[in-house]
Order: C-alpha cells, then sequence, then structure tokens
C-alpha cells in the first residue's frame, strides 16, 4: 500500500468501511462499532482507511494481511 499524507477522519473511515462490510470477514465486523466509537490517534484512522481502501481489489494473501492488520488496531 501506497503512504498517504492525507489525515482520514473517523467519518471517513466509516463511509469506507460501510462500502467494504459485506466482503469483510465477520469477526472485523463485529468490532467495527467499538472502534468507531473510541478516540483513534490520526496515524489509526488513517491506518484503518488505508486498510479498507480498495479491499475488494485484493488477492487472497493481502486480504489475509489486511485483516490480521485490521484485527491488531480493532483490538487495541
Amino acid at each position: 500500500m501506497n503512504k498517504c499524507n492525507m489525515d482520514h477522519s473517523k467519518d471517513d473511515v466509516k463511509r469506507k468501511y460501510e462500502a467494504r462490510k459485506e466482503e469483510l470477514p465477520e469477526d472485523i465486523c463485529g468490532l467495527f462499532d467499538d472502534f468507531l466509537n473510541r478516540n483513534n490517534s490520526q496515524p489509526t484512522l488513517n491506518e484503518m482507511f488505508h486498510l479498507l481502501k480498495k479491499y475488494d481489489l485484493a488477492d487472497e494473501l493481502e486480504r489475509l494481511e489486511r485483516n490480521r492488520k485490521m484485527r491488531s488496531l480493532l483490538l487495541k
């Protein structure tokens, strides 16, 4: 994934999640509401946004890695 210099808001992350939730594993979806209700740091929001971005285009190995990283952020 490329680095982005733009900060993404909680609303940006929520919209991206809503667009991708049909493709995400059930356990990740179950943790997302808590994540969105926390005061996450800007780097955490940016990272989550980019993990969700183009998730639908990622191959199976890339999705597994993104899922691992998402779980780590969601369980912080």
